[in-house]
C-alpha cells in the first residue's frame, strides 16, 4: 500500500476518528429513512463527502448521482475509485454545488458547518448522514440512501449482501488479542466500526480491554507493555518522510510486529462503512488465523 504522506495521513485519521460516536444515531437513521420515503424522487443529487459518496454511487439510479467529492477517488480513503472516475468532482465548496442546483446534497454529521448551513440558507435540502460504528449503523445508513433516492429495492440488495458476506466471514473467538496502530500512534477503542470490525473477525481489541473509548492515542510503550497476539494496521510500505508515520519505523515496533505478526488492512475497508467493510472482517480473520510469517504481507 502507498504510505501516506503527512497530510493524507491527517486526512485518513480525521475520517477514521468520525467512527467513534453514539449508538444513538441508529435509531435517528431509521426516523430519517422514514421520514425521506415520503419525500419526492430527486432528479439531481450531489455527494460532497467520502462516505456518502460510496454509498450513493452504489444505490443511485443511472444519472440520478451528478458529482461525488474528490475524495472518492483517493485509493486510501474510498473503496470505489474506480467507479467514482464515472462522476464530476467537488471540492464540498457551497459555491460549486449552488451552480449544480442539486435537489438534495448528500454530507456527513462532520462536513464543514459554514458549507452546510449556507446550503441550506440558500435553500437547498441537505441530508446529514451520521458515521457508522456498528454493522446495524451500516445497514440504517444504507437504507436511509435508498428511501432518500426512491431506491428500497436496491438498498435490500446491499443489505442481503452484507448479511450474506458475514454469515461467510464472521468468525468464532479466537482468544487472541490483536493490537490496532494508525498514524500519529492513534488506535481506536470500543463504540468504534474499527471495535466492530474486531469482534467480527473473532478477535478481542488491546485499545477496548483498557478502556479506550472512540480514538485515542496509544504510546509505544504502552502498545508493547499490552503484548498483543497480532499487530494490526493500515500502512505498510513507508518510504518518504511522514511524521505521522513515525511509529511504524521505530525498531521496538517492527520488532513487536515481527514476533506477533502484522495484519495490514487497507484504510478504504474502514474509514466508511459499507458492503466492503466486510473485506476488513476477511482480511483480518484470515491475518490472525496465517502464520506469523505470513501475515503481514499486503492483502
Amino acid at each position: 500500500m502507498i504510505p501516506l504522506s503527512s497530510l493524507k495521513a491527517g486526512a485518513v485519521l480525521a475520517a477514521l476518528a468520525l467512527v467513534c460516536f453514539l449508538p444513538a444515531k441508529l435509531v435517528r437513521a431509521q426516523e430519517e429513512a422514514r421520514s425521506a420515503s415520503l419525500k419526492p424522487v430527486p432528479d439531481r443529487v450531489v455527494s460532497i463527502n467520502v462516505c456518502t459518496d460510496q454509498l450513493a454511487m452504489l444505490i443511485s439510479a443511472p444519472g440520478q448521482l451528478k458529482s461525488v467529492s474528490r475524495f472518492s477517488r483517493d485509493p486510501e480513503m474510498s473503496a470505489m475509485t474506480r467507479q467514482a472516475q464515472a462522476y464530476p468532482l467537488n471540492h464540498a465548496q457551497a459555491e460549486e454545488v449552488f451552480l449544480m442546483r442539486p435537489d438534495v446534497v448528500l454530507a456527513s454529521a462532520y462536513t464543514s458547518r459554514t458549507t452546510v448551513t449556507l446550503l441550506r440558507r440558500l435553500g437547498f435540502q441537505v441530508e446529514e448522514f451520521q458515521p457508522a460504528t456498528s454493522f446495524d449503523d451500516i445497514r440504517a445508513n444504507i437504507r436511509r440512501m435508498g428511501a432518500l433516492l426512491g431506491r428500497e429495492a436496491r438498498a435490500e440488495e446491499l443489505v442481503a449482501q452484507i448479511d450474506e458476506d458475514l454469515a461467510h466471514t464472521v468468525g468464532k473467538p479466537s482468544g487472541k488479542r490483536a493490537a490496532l496502530v494508525f498514524a500519529n500512534s492513534f488506535t481506536a477503542g470500543s463504540g468504534t466500526l474499527t471495535q466492530a470490525i474486531v469482534e467480527a473477525a473473532g478477535l478481542s481489541n488491546v485499545a477496548a480491554e483498557t478502556g479506550v473509548v472512540g480514538s485515542a492515542r496509544m504510546p509505544l510503550e504502552s502498545l508493547i507493555m499490552a503484548n498483543p497476539d497480532l499487530v494490526v494496521s493500515g500502512v505498510q510500505g513507508y518510504r518518504s518522510p511522514a511524521r505521522a508515520n513515525e511509529i511504524f519505523l521505530h525498531p521496538a515496533y517492527r520488532e513487536l510486529a515481527r514476533r506477533k505478526g502484522l495484519v495490514s488492512i487497507p484504510s478504504r475497508y474502514w474509514v466508511c462503512g459499507g458492503p466492503f467493510t466486510s473485506q476488513a472482517v476477511r482480511i483480518l480473520r484470515a491475518g490472525a488465523d496465517a502464520p506469523k510469517a505470513l501475515a503481514g504481507r499486503q492483502p
